[in-house]
């Protein structure tokens, strides 16, 4: 991992989108900093399309597609995409399941969260899972005492014994049925709804996270950059960003706004 500040002239050139994580990236220590909300206003000012790839829930994508200066976002790891367009005033939503589908995988994450709960004392169903469609979100450091990296990876292997995906953020442990992931939905929205194909979207994104459930993103796109505090996960993933900012969170992704303009 580089520095922000050695990339390249010509790695910056035609770069169209900024596709970024949510928590830990757009925020710090739990908050959306000024700086980084006035960052997302600056590059879309400057025609380049803003899009959160998160595992936040429905509800809140709903609220960011409408009220952040965004083109659009994925949520729930890859679960939908919304588009929120002004004009019609009316909200674009593409799942990748059906709701028959989302509502029989509902049933069986339930009898995992409720084996979760039960064998890993301390963690919590997330404060944001009522406003989630798709998947089940574990809490283990946002609102309950930090658990040690032993339970949480218990969280994954009980959530995974039931055939779940199931990965690590910086807050929660997300667990869902399905082969979608943030990076399989986010290409799906590039090709769908600005019609690039797979060669095209490599060179007009950059893409920034901080944990392992971005590993994907990381490891698909050649320009990517990791927020300072994804040093945390280093050993954790498999892709690692191109460069690092020197600063945490939104400060780090306002860091790299202002060198991308």
């Amino acid at each position: 991992m580089k520095p922000i500040t050695q990339i390249s002239n010509a790695a910056k050139k035609g770069i169209r989108f900024v596709l970024t994580d949510i928590d830990d990236t757009l925020t710090h220590n739990g908050r959306l900093p000024a700086l980084a909300y006035e960052s997302m206003e600056r590059l879309k000012q400057a025609d380049i399309k803003v899009i959160p790839i998160t595992g936040r829930p429905a509800g809140w994508c709903d609220h960011f597609a409408r009220m952040w200066p965004i083109d659009a976002l994925v949520g729930e790891n890859g679960a939908f995409y919304f588009r929120y367009d002004e004009s019609s005033k009316k909200m674009l939503r593409s799942y990748w399941k059906s709701q028959s589908e989302r509502t029989i995988d509902q049933e069986k994450l339930t009898q995992i969260k409720k084996k979760v709960l039960k064998l890993v004392p301390g963690c919590a169903v997330s404060a944001d899972q009522a406003y989630r469609d798709t998947d089940l979100a574990i809490d283990f450091c946002e609102d309950v005492p930090k658990l040690s990296e032993t339970k949480v990876h218990e969280i994954v292997k009980y959530a995974t014994e039931f055939g779940a995906e199931a990965v690590i953020s910086s807050i929660h442990v997300n667990v869902w049925f399905g082969g979608y992931s943030k990076l399989s939905m986010a290409c799906r929205l590039l090709k769908e709804v600005y019609q690039l194909d797979l060669d095209q979207i490599k060179d007009q994104v950059v893409f920034i996270g901080d944990s392992p459930n971005d590993a994907s993103m990381f490891g698909f796109f050649p320009k990517t950059v990791g927020v300072a505090n994804v040093l945390r996960f280093k050993n954790e993933m498999e892709h690692h960003p191109t460069w690092i900012t020197s600063k945490e969170g939104g400060f780090g992704f306002a860091e790299m706004a202002d060198i991308l303009l």
